[in-house]
Formats: structure tokens, C-alpha cells, sequence
């Protein structure tokens, strides 16, 4: 029998701020729910944009250090989340952490959880991260790293890409998605390990270590990272 998963966002400092009732099949696939009763949630841009909270068990202050405090705050007394999140009717979206998870490539905003998403939903794909890399053209790209289902390739993979020898290629993936996602999105460097993603000790990827370490300043002339050339005019019409 197949479970539903519900999402369920939070933090130390606020607690949970979203409902999700494990019944109610109106709540979309990938949304945290709506907001919950007491609770004071707006977004730093309309629709979409920081998470900015307030609620009646928000914590105090940070202990010993009121500069955090007042950092974390803005000047109406909201937490600031540093998470980013979309509004769809009364429905909420976690787009990712402003810091890591937004994108900003050829003038548009791109969700890297969006697209680690799509990669996981990959037959041969096992563990996605998905980074911007610095570029002087389009401000940054959109650079994924991905570990590979422990057999070489799966069934689906071979019988779409060919016997079993074959090496994955970022054409491989960009076509796989293609269907999945817009154009923009799409990653245009790619790097395959044949290993888990390093990570803590509780489970979480780091991006901030990552992302340099496998996408370095000079990823141009390492031969690990396949790189899918674009200019303007190309992206223009993805």
C-alpha cells in the first residue's frame, strides 16, 4: 500500500507555522500546507520571496548575542527566515534557502530544489545536489552532481540510452528533463560520482563545502565536469 508523505516545515525559533492535516487531499503534492491559526506569515515579494514570521511562542532573542537578534529581525519585528517560499492560493511552497538554493542565472530566479527534485524522480539517479556556479555571462550556472543507482545503469536507462557500457552524459540528463522542466532550469554542468554525496554527521549536505569542491573556480579545465555550452540567444529560446 502506498503512504502519502506529508511536508512539514519549521525551526528552532518558531516552532511549526504551517498545517498539514494527514486527511485532507486538497493539499497539492510538494506543498507545506496553509498557515496555521495564531500564526503571522507574510513574503518578502507578494507571492514569492522570504518567509517572514511572527508568532506568540517565536523564541526571545539568541542568547548573549543581541547583534543576531536584531539581525534576524526586521524592522516590523518579523523573523527572517532566510528560507524562501511561493504562495499558491492559500497554499505554501519552500523554494529553498535564499543563501543556497536560489539560482540566479541569465535574469531569471531558479530553484535548486526544484531541479533535485526532477533529478531524483531519474530511475538511474540516487543522490542530486544542485549549486550555481559564478559565470561571467549568465551571473551563474546552474551545476548539478549526481551519484548513480548502485547497479551501472538501470533497466529504463539502458533500453532509452543504450547497453550498459554507455557513460552518462549531460545530454543524457538535459533530455531526461527536458520534459520535466523549462528550459532555464536545465543544468549545464554535471558532474557523475560513482559514490554517496559526503555528508554530516546528521545526514546533511553542504553545500557551501560541496559545491566549490566539485565545481571549483577552474571546472573548465577539469575533465570530471561536462559542461553544455549556451549563449544568450540559446537561452533566449529554451
Amino acid at each position: 500500500m502506498q503512504k502519502r508523505i506529508v511536508q512539514r516545515y519549521g525551526a528552532t525559533e518558531f516552532g511549526a507555522i504551517f498545517k498539514v492535516r494527514l486527511d485532507d487531499k486538497k493539499v497539492p503534492d510538494g506543498s507545506v500546507g496553509e498557515v496555521a491559526s495564531g500564526i503571522d506569515v507574510k513574503l518578502s515579494y507578494g507571492d514569492e520571496g522570504e518567509v517572514l514570521v511572527k508568532s506568540p511562542h517565536m523564541f526571545s532573542k539568541y542568547l548573549q548575542d543581541p547583534e543576531a537578534t536584531a539581525r534576524a529581525h526586521n524592522e516590523d519585528g518579523y523573523f527572517r527566515t532566510g528560507d524562501i517560499a511561493r504562495k499558491e492560493g492559500r497554499y505554501y511552497y519552500i523554494v529553498g534557502r535564499a543563501s543556497l538554493d536560489i539560482i540566479k542565472s541569465g535574469g531569471y530566479k531558479i530553484s535548486a530544489l526544484d531541479i533535485e527534485r526532477e533529478l531524483l524522480g531519474l530511475p538511474y539517479v540516487s543522490e542530486a545536489m544542485v549549486v550555481g556556479v559564478a559565470d561571467e555571462e549568465f551571473g551563474q550556472r546552474v551545476a548539478a552532481l549526481i551519484s548513480l543507482q548502485e547497479e551501472e545503469l538501470t533497466d529504463t536507462f539502458v533500453e532509452t540510452h543504450g547497453d550498459n557500457d554507455y557513460v552518462l552524459t549531460i545530454s543524457d540528463v538535459r533530455r531526461d528533463l527536458r520534459d520535466r522542466l523549462a528550459g532555464y532550469k536545465l543544468p549545464t554542468l554535471l558532474r557523475v560520482v560513482n559514490s554517496e554525496l559526503p555528508k554530516t554527521a546528521t545526514g546533511k549536505v553542504q553545500k557551501k563545502i560541496l559545491g566549490p569542491k566539485f565545481f571549483p573556480v577552474d571546472y573548465r579545465s577539469n575533465s570530471e565536469v561536462q559542461q553544455w555550452v549556451t549563449s544568450p540567444r540559446q537561452l533566449a529560446k529554451l
